[in-house]
């Protein structure tokens, strides 16, 4: 019977490939065809489920429905106890044998499965190359919901054919990965040959994720909300010990107290006045009266590399300046743990070997106070790196004990290091603007006729067009100058200052080959979606109250979130329209690498943003961000041919997501059917809400429970 169905559909798929006349009746035939064949396969499951003792359906075979529990008649087994000893054990041969059969017939189940899936997609592939390239158009949508339906429906008879072992909750993870980050191992890293600071490579080897739920702390506490948090974060929310807080030597990273069960940013000591004189000495160094004029200069975006703990960018978080911090992972007293728990921009990165995943020409500074990076090493590949990510005009900080003019003097090796340093910048077309003490300050040239001027042979190349890859996604640092090639060749001070870099113009944003129009109708769904959701993010959503939050509501505080992740960014409009809405939050827009590559436009609108592969793991640690969001995210993996599967996806959400965080999703309707389904494994709240405007999308709502761990 298998056979039959398998040799129909390859059939049906022939004869459809050669008359699809009436478009119409092609999508109705290939629908009801569909239905059939699933009602066939799963008549044929069930009629081989039904001589099973008991069966366990944890997924309904209709979405909505209750889970269904089935069992069959056990009175013959009865009636053996008073049957003759002979009898008994022929009746266990019996069922021995019938065991074999069934175990076979389910054998045969499953690979017929995988065999439809394989036919069905092939001759979908092949009857869409048969259509004639006028008439796809027409019937795309159609044929891109049929897709979504069969998938929707092999998976019910794959949940039907695997039984209960697939609905099982995911359990938890050990206690020992509490802090859990996949691709970030580095005793794994050393034992495979990694070292001159390599071992903290980020490494996505396979297997290396476990789909787990990651616990909190013992002692874990919600974090206070923004800007109290800032200042003061609970100590067991993350790893760090007494001896790493007064031991710390980065100037930013002095700028803490241990308090019992706090740890303290706000010190009255001298150590924490330091943090604003070090910022006016950096504006004065550039040429302004003091940091509130940075915006005026054409600076918005700073990449703070080693940041310590985040205070020089909490600091200038009030002129409105959006500091990102990057550090290599740490198992302990982690820079980037720490500043996120502050609510703050970080991720963890790493200038060891491979480029950032972010464009070129991205940033207006970046900032390196005693980092730990060696820019002399490597013959200067960090520093090219540096000026790859730095936009025409922007500035390179540097504050270093090597700088120090008294102590190289004193020290040829130092003095050794200092000058080549000085002299691969001036390499690099950068203007050596002022030098106090430990800290030193170029500019990048805003002419590309500058790297035509140097002297033949002096400094490195510029990259051909081959080399100059806009949107690198962890390659191999070059010992190129790149950027060049780029259309976003725009020096910092022709640039609109901040907030009016938000709203691009139409020559702005035909770089990125878009047109105004398509800028502004984004916006203003936006502001539209924003409102709605802030009104939906309310325990109330999951009770049984008589109405939903709505207008009439009180809305939630315009503090309730600070970390938003949003996984599938396109032009930055929800960051847009949060930021306009007043909301106290910051967003980390994450552009997937199998979509369209709008990250310079995130970019260049004034936002963070960063390139990322969403089947491997984001570069953060756990339970930090108060909120998910992902519109498309899945249908765009849909398109993908599900690279890695929903559950991968999910648990990754679970880990990077606070206690108590929310998680919204808006896709079509039968995607958003199966992540409910999904939601019950991974112990989520959820809710899924019909779109008005839009009857083939759903919106699902969903908030993470706070899971204490028990004593052990």
């Amino acid at each position: 019977m298998i056979i039959t169905i398998i040799y129909e559909e390859f059939l049906f798929f022939h004869e459809l490939s050669r008359d699809w006349i009436d478009r119409k009746v092609v999508y109705s035939t290939l629908l009801l065809y569909r239905r059939q064949l699933v009602l066939r396969y799963l008549s044929i499951s069930s009629s081989v489920l039904t001589n099973k003792k008991v069966i366990k359906i944890s997924r309904p075979l209709h979405r909505g429905a209750p889970a269904i529990r089935v069992t069959s008649s056990s009175n013959d087994l009865l009636d053996s106890q008073v049957k003759e000893q002979t009898e008994k054990e022929e009746l266990d041969r019996n069922q021995s044998s019938h065991r074999s059969r069934h175990r076979l017939t389910m054998l045969l189940l499953k690979s017929s499965l995988v065999v439809i899936v394989i036919l069905a997609l092939t001759g979908s592939f092949w009857w869409t190359l048969s259509i004639s390239t006028s008439s796809r158009g027409h019937i795309f949508h159609s044929s891109r919901r049929l897709q979504e339906q069969l998938v929707s429906d092999l998976w019910d008879i794959g949940e039907l054919s695997f039984g209960t072992s697939r609905m099982k909750e995911i359990e938890f993870c050990p206690g020992e990965l509490e802090n859990y980050i996949p691709c970030f191992n580095v005793s794994e890293n050393l034992d495979s040959g990694f070292s001159d600071g390599n071992e903290y490579d980020r490494v996505c080897r396979q297997g290396s994720r476990q789909n787990c739920l990651v616990l909190p702390p013992m002692n874990y506490k919600i974090p206070l909300r923004w800007p109290t948090g800032r200042d003061i974060i609970w100590v067991a929310n993350v790893k760090i010990t007494g001896q790493e807080v007064f031991t710390s030597g980065s100037l930013t990273k002095r700028m803490m107290m241990l308090e019992e069960e706090q740890i303290s940013f706000r010190s009255a000591s001298l150590m924490f006045d330091g943090v604003e004189d070090y910022s006016h000495q950096i504006a004065e160094m550039i040429g302004l009266r003091n940091e509130s004029n940075f915006i005026q200069a054409g600076i918005r975006t700073i990449l703070d590399i080693g940041c310590g703990y985040g205070s020089f960018g909490a600091h200038l978080f009030s002129e409105q300046i959006l500091t990102i911090c990057i550090a290599n992972y740490e198992s302990s007293g982690s820079q980037v743990q720490l500043t996120l728990e502050r609510g703050l921009p970080a991720m963890i990165g790493s200038f060891s070997s491979k480029q950032l995943p972010y464009p070129s020409l991205s940033f207006d500074l970046l900032h390196c106070a005693r980092c730990g990076i060696d820019w002399d090493k490597k013959d200067g590949t960090f520093l090219i790196e540096v000026d790859r990510v730095l936009r025409p005009g922007g500035y390179f900080v540097w504050t270093s004990p090597l700088i120090n003019v008294q102590s190289s003097r004193r020290n040829k090796e130092k003095q050794k290091r200092w000058n080549f340093v000085r002299d691969f910048a001036e390499n690099l077309c950068w203007e050596l603007m002022s030098q106090q003490d430990e800290t030193v300050v170029w500019k990048k040239t805003s002419k590309k006729t500058c790297y035509n001027s140097r002297k033949s042979g002096s400094g490195p190349s510029i990259c051909s067009k081959v080399q100059d890859v806009e949107f690198p996604y962890y390659r191999p640092l070059q010992n190129c100058i790149g950027g060049m090639h780029s259309r976003r060749w725009v020096p910092i001070e022709e640039r609109a200052t901040w907030p009016s870099r938000s709203n691009l113009n139409r020559s702005e944003l035909a770089l990125y080959g878009l047109h105004l129009d398509e800028l502004n109708e984004d916006t203003a769904n936006y502001r539209i979606i924003v409102r709605n959701y802030w009104s939906l993010l309310s325990p109330l959503i999951f009770s049984d109250h008589p109405k939903r939050p709505g207008d009439e509501d009180p809305s939630p505080p315009y503090n309730m979130l600070r970390n938003v992740l949003d996984m599938n960014a396109r032009y930055g409009g929800l960051n847009a329209a949060l930021l306009e809405a007043r909301k106290s939050v910051w967003v980390m827009n994450v552009v997937p690498t199998t979509g369209p590559k709008y990250l310079p436009l995130i970019l260049d609108r004034g936002y963070f943003g960063v390139l990322h592969d969403w089947c491997e793991a984001f570069p953060t640690y756990p339970r930090t961000y108060d909120m998910v969001h992902a519109e498309g995210l899945l249908s765009l993996e849909s398109s993908q041919h599900w690279r890695c599967t929903m559950v991968d996806i999910f648990t990754e959400i679970d880990r990077m997501l606070r206690p108590e965080g929310w998680i919204i999703i808006r896709d079509t309707a039968l995607l958003i059917d199966s992540a409910r389904v999904l939601t019950r494994r991974l112990k989520w709240e959820a809710r899924v809400i019909e779109i008005e405007s839009n009857n083939d999308e759903r919106l699902l709502i969903c908030q993470k429970p706070f899971f204490k761990r028990q004593p052990s």
